[in-house]
């Protein structure tokens, strides 16, 4: 079974620009038009929702998402996009009802971010030698068939 997480994009072309995109208006949007908007699954939504990230609007059957729902999407979404966990996303999304104007929520935000980008390019330096290595690995076999196949003629 594929996990909604994982596979809950449905295309990263639904990237918006800063500042834009719907989750600046104030309209009230169903489940289908989020999903529409953001590039989600129904499923990725419902979730997120489960796991405490967003609470939609509850009219029976009906989810309705209000601004504040899709801004903190957009920042599950790029959290995800950026490899963080989801645990640590709602801990982020949880520190804005502070009452502090958001102090401790970018404070927090930052030094993890600094974390987690030094852990992303440790990951790449790793990745880069194994492409490297895996290369010269090609390389030898290629070398290495070419010579069985010359000597078999």
């Amino acid at each position: 079974m594929r996990h909604p997480v994982q596979h809950g994009l449905r295309s990263q072309s639904h990237r918006r620009d800063e500042g834009t995109g719907p989750e600046m208006t104030d309209k009230l949007m169903t489940i289908r038009e989020v999903c529409d908007a953001f590039g989600v699954t129904a499923r990725a939504l419902r979730f997120y929702e489960s796991k405490d990230l967003l609470a939609p609007i509850r009219e029976d059957q009906k989810r309705l998402y209000t601004r504040r729902d899709r801004a903190r999407l957009k920042l599950i979404l790029r959290g995800k996009r950026f490899g963080f966990p989801l645990e640590e996303i709602r801990q982020l999304l949880d520190l804005y009802n502070l009452g502090d104007q958001q102090k401790t929520q970018y404070r927090e935000t930052l030094q993890r971010a600094r974390v987690h980008l030094d852990k992303l390019s440790k990951r790449r330096t790793e990745i880069d030698e194994a492409i490297r290595d895996l290369e010269q690995q090609i390389d030898w076999g290629s070398r290495m068939l070419e010579t069985m196949e010359r000597s078999a003629e």
